[in-house]
């Protein structure tokens, strides 16, 4: 693909449909992101998640049939508070046990796989894209695509963000605030802008079993 100030120059690939834009992306090759059929699928993206924010109090199985037509795999128990944005959905496979507090933001174009028993805090953005360096290439829609991976049992904290290709790793915690932009290995609590592993995760960190009783 070719690109000069402002579009593509390569006519076949501005008409390629959104599955095989989508396979490109997941392929870590650069793409288009201005082509019309994905402007039209971030429109879509958009429309849905108004609806499944708007059904915000209603039965869990209207908001979650929802989240199935939004996404491209999603398990039980899986909650979202308002407001969630996601680019198109598709891109998304969630687990078992998933909650996101409010203001959560999905870039799924590399795709972005969370597994069982997941936590995210308020504003917790995943960003699996990102532009052309170039200037001119940049406005002419040139991106690159990396999945980011949210093992079992993590909990990410409020406003942090994942950059592309990340994979963090079970049951580890990243703290508030921080930035990921390396992968994290299992078991382990990072934060920091960049985020580093502070230490690991061990039996001293559980809390005397009454807590409940409390």
């Amino acid at each position: 693909m070719t690109f000069d100030a402002g579009r593509s120059t390569t006519e076949p690939e501005a008409r390629m449909g959104v599955a095989e834009q989508r396979a490109r992306m997941l392929a870590g090759r650069w793409y288009d992101d201005l082509t019309p059929e994905l402007v039209a699928a971030r429109e879509a993206a958009v429309h849905r998640t108004d609806a499944y924010n708007a059904s915000f109090g209603r039965p869990a199985a209207e908001r979650e049939a929802l989240l199935a037509e939004l996404l491209g795999r999603v398990g039980e128990g899986v909650h979202f508070e308002p407001v969630f944005r996601c680019e198109f959905g598709s891109g998304i496979e969630i687990g078992n046990g998933f909650y996101a507090n409010f203001d959560c933001v999905m870039v799924d174009g590399g795709g972005i796989t969370i597994g069982d028993d997941v936590l995210f805090g308020p504003r917790v953005g995943i960003y699996t894209t990102n532009h052309a360096l170039d200037p001119a290439q940049r406005a002419a829609g040139a991106c690159l695509a990396e999945r980011v991976v949210v093992e079992d049992g993590v909990w990410i904290g409020g406003g942090a963000t994942l950059n592309p290709g990340v994979r963090i790793g079970r049951g580890s915690v990243i703290g508030s605030g921080s930035v990921v932009t390396r992968s994290i290995p299992p078991g382990c609590l990072a934060a920091g802008v960049p985020a580093r592993v502070l230490r690991p995760i061990t039996a001293d960190d559980r809390i005397d079993e009454g807590w409940r009783e409390a």
